[in-house]
């Protein structure tokens, strides 16, 4: 029987080049890091080419294999300029890219059909028909949705593991509240798009739940309602195991080397332990996570720990309410304060530059911990602040910690023999990890004078100085009366452990890159003109689908969780209307999500609406695979994001009649795509733009629920989001318990239909979920005008008070 634990790859972040040393030294098996740019952590140090031919040699020697993030949207002038860096990051040696783009993807297959193509969790890859699209691209592994619990990720592994494909998961780190490669957030806000490694983090940001239908702010436990606690499944590890999963993934990019170290430590401690008793036999449960570990987990960043949707949780416990950053643990209390000078009693061992944390009644600062004096559990130092008697102090940054960087270590252990046969060349054979090198140096002379001796041999030959190994045995062969300068010896040594690291790296030299025809993209639609154009309408109710047909859309999607009798959503809100009173003809559109609940009590088949030779309207990877397979007319929706030429032919390739483009694109790049458009374009122009999709239902921050969605009070009322500046953002909860969070301001771009015709789009959306029947019957009247506009070479009037999105400012 194969041991789990020692199959598990550890896989840790390294933002920078300490980063890396810190993870390998703490015993990675694997690392992800960036280069300067097509990476999802662009704010981290990253790496340049030449920085990552010495990380892969750094790595390598050490037996550790180094993943590239290529992670990001790619934009229409950029696919040249990725697949250039990621041909040229195989060159120098990495062991597998991380891609979230679905063109790039194919690229990399394409033109570097040896390297290992790893699908980011940027794909949103959350079920079965997630795997299997991913298997479409010849991906070696796929990096799986945080928000699956244990029983789905093992359902998903067994499924890849079928396809030969390894599953990966997060096991440590930040959680984000958002489905990963779904957040406009920071994007449509301040134009630093999570989806291209720039994310401002506005989920940290301070928010009140409204009730709009009362006007009322509504009670929480704190301020920080889209800000989780960090994933901790240090204890969970024999349930990880019992999945089949590959390999487990610590978060961090961004983090410190000291985060870094500790983390994948106490991972690797752990990991190592489990190993070991199954080996031997005895229970998992005393080889679990100690004490020590778990203190150090805190103390390397922690805003507060969850197991989170591995343990099945969706609720309030996996939520941080009170505050967004490092909690750090706790240290004591203060006993004295005067002035500057204060008493802390501590129990934890403080040491000179700690920072600690105060928590007063009037908020909380840091200070870092200079001089002080100690009697016992009793500390007395100086702060920059006030505090009382009884204010609580965190420890959030330990100085005893500290990660000290030395790019020689860890060092390898090397074995050497030595031969010295006089009229037989000088001979180093040195060995390491199964690797030997020998190196012949000049012939050997008997002495003119005094000769060398064993010792002296052993002596200086062991002094290997400033290279990655240190020597576990010596053997020396020299015959009597041997005459030898002491650096020949010395240079013969450095030469034979050069070529034994030479050696230990040979498999990842000299690769080959074999030049590779470009691809026919096919068939290339034609230009559309204004007479080519429709309006399509994105419905959640009976209501707004009626009030677009009347107004003239051509198509309407009807939303598959809101088709389901009873649940209608107008305004924001569940409403009481029949599901019969949809117009003919409607077409179904499947959700960005469509696994089911965790809590699910009803087996629900979303696909039991999609049929062969009708439209389909279909938000991820998986989608876009099986609808095609069963001959659905497919439409790809904005949430799989196609931002380039390469993306476009993929998804047209698999199937797509017609793409809507991500709203992540301006105008210009719209038209770039349009050029030669393998499939009809489309783009929505009318609506308030969804910013995230969560598994977390955010109206739990009123108080724990049942979580018996289809009969929630609470789905009856109109919430928002009210951020610091006053802006309400829309919240929606669906009958699956998932929260959908819109802008807070509408989108329009109705008025500049005539230019979206000429740079190549053929189809204009309105998106009526946040509409009244009322205002969608506008809406959609309103992009009928601008089209008989267009035909007329005029357009509309600029909606008042709405947003155009990127169409002009495009994003960072």
């Amino acid at each position: 029987m194969m041991n789990p634990y020692r199959h598990m790859e550890l896989l840790a972040p390294a933002g920078s080049m300490t980063c890396l040393h810190a993870a390998v030294a703490a015993g990675a098996d694997a690392v992800y890091l960036g280069c300067d740019a097509f990476n999802a952590r662009r704010s981290a140090d990253n790496f340049t080419l030449d920085d990552l031919a010495r990380a892969c040699d750094f790595a390598h020697l050490r037996g550790v294999r180094v993943y590239l993030t290529l992670n990001i949207a790619i934009m229409p002038d950029e696919i040249s300029a990725a697949l250039e860096l990621a041909r040229q990051a195989w060159r120098r040696g990495v062991d597998a890219l991380i891609v979230q783009d679905i063109g790039l993807a194919a690229e990399v297959r394409r033109a570097l059909p040896d390297a290992r193509l790893h699908i980011s969790t940027q794909m949103n890859t959350h079920n079965i028909d997630g795997v299997r699209a991913a298997a479409e691209f010849g991906a070696e592994r796929v990096t799986l949705a945080r928000e699956l619990s244990c029983a789905e990720l093992a359902e998903v592994t067994e499924e890849a593991h079928s396809l030969n494909m390894e599953t990966e998961c997060f096991a440590h780190g930040a959680l984000c509240i958002c489905y990963s490669g779904q957040c406009l957030m920071s994007s449509m806000i301040g134009g630093r798009s999570a989806n291209r490694g720039t994310c401002a983090q506005a989920c940290r940001l301070p928010y009140t739940l409204c009730d709009e239908d009362s006007d009322a702010e509504l009670s929480a436990p704190g301020d920080r309602l889209l800000s989780p606690k960090d994933l901790c499944t240090i204890d969970m590890l024999p349930k990880l195991a019992e999945t089949g999963v590959d390999s487990l993934k610590i978060e961090g990019r961004m983090k410190s080397p000291e985060y870094v170290f500790a983390a994948v430590a106490a991972y690797r401690a752990a990991i190592d332990r489990l190993a070991c008793a199954i080996d031997e036999g005895t229970s998992l449960e005393e080889a679990g996570a100690t004490e020590e570990e778990h203190r150090a987990l805190s103390e390397a960043f922690s805003r507060g720990f969850t197991e989170a949707y591995l343990s099945r949780r969706r609720g309030n416990d996996i939520m941080g309410y009170g505050r967004p950053n490092n909690r750090g643990v706790f240290a004591g209390r203060v006993t004295k304060a005067k002035g500057r000078e204060v008493a802390v009693e501590s129990q934890t061992e403080l040491h000179e530059g700690d920072v600690l944390e105060f928590w007063t009644n009037k908020g909380h600062f840091a200070s870092t911990l200079e001089a002080f004096e100690r009697k016992g559990d009793m500390y007395y130092f100086e702060i920059d602040g006030r505090v009382g008697k009884g204010d609580r102090v965190f420890r959030v940054r330990d100085a005893s910690m500290a990660f000290h960087d030395d790019d020689l270590e860890p060092r390898l252990p090397a074995r050497m023999h030595v031969v010295a046969h006089i009229g037989e060349p000088l001979r180093f054979v040195a060995e390491c990890a199964g690797v030997q090198a020998s190196f012949e140096g000049a012939t050997v002379e008997a002495a003119r004078t005094k000769a060398i001796t064993p010792e002296e041999v052993r002596e200086h030959v062991d002094r290997l100085g400033n290279t990655p190994f240190f020597l576990t045995d010596l053997d020396v062969d020299v015959d009597e009366g041997v005459g030898m300068g002491f650096s020949a010896l010395h240079k013969a040594r450095t030469q034979a452990l050069k070529m034994l690291a030479e050696a230990m790296l040979n498999p990842w030299r000299d690769r080959i890159i074999e030049k590779t025809e470009k691809p026919e993209h096919g068939r290339t639609m034609s230009k559309p003109t204004a007479d080519d154009a429709c309006v399509v309408a994105f419905a959640t109710n009976p209501a707004c689908a009626r009030a677009a047909k009347k107004a003239g859309a051509d198509v309407v999607f009807v939303a598959a969780l809101n088709y389901r009798r009873g649940e209608a959503c107008c305004e924001g809100r569940i409403v009481d209307e029949e599901q019969a009173g949809y117009p003919g003809r409607c077409a179904i559109a499947l959700p960005v999500v469509d696994k089911l609940p965790m809590n699910s009590e009803e087996d629900v088949d979303l696909w039991k609406w999609a049929k062969p030779e009708k439209p389909l309207f279909v938000e991820n990877l998986g989608q876009l695979v099986r609808g095609a397979n069963m001959g659905s007319l497919v439409e790809v929706g904005p949430h799989l994001p196609i931002t380039n030429a390469a993306s476009l032919s993929v998804a047209a390739a698999l199937g797509a009649r017609r793409v809507w483009l991500s709203p992540e694109l301006s105008l210009k790049q719209i038209a770039e795509l349009g050029k030669d458009s393998p499939a009809e374009l489309g783009i929505v122009v009318c609506g308030n733009q969804e910013l995230m999709t969560c598994e977390h239902c955010l109206l739990m921050s009123q108080g724990a629920c049942n979580q018996k969605c289809s009969q929630c009070e609470r789905r009856a009322h109109a919430h928002t989001l009210l951020d610091r500046k006053g802006y309400r953002f829309p919240v929606v909860t669906d009958c699956f318990g998932r929260s959908h969070l819109y802008n807070a301001v509408r989108f329009d771009a109705a008025h500049v239909v005539d230019e979206l015709i000429d740079a190549g789009v053929s189809a204009f959306m309105v998106d009526t979920t946040l509409m009244s029947a009322n205002e969608a019957g506008k809406a959609t009247s309103r992009v009928v005008r601008a089209i008989e506009a267009a035909k007329r070479g005029t357009n509309v009037a600029k909606a008042e008070g709405c947003t155009t999105g990127h169409l002009f400012r495009g994003v960072q």
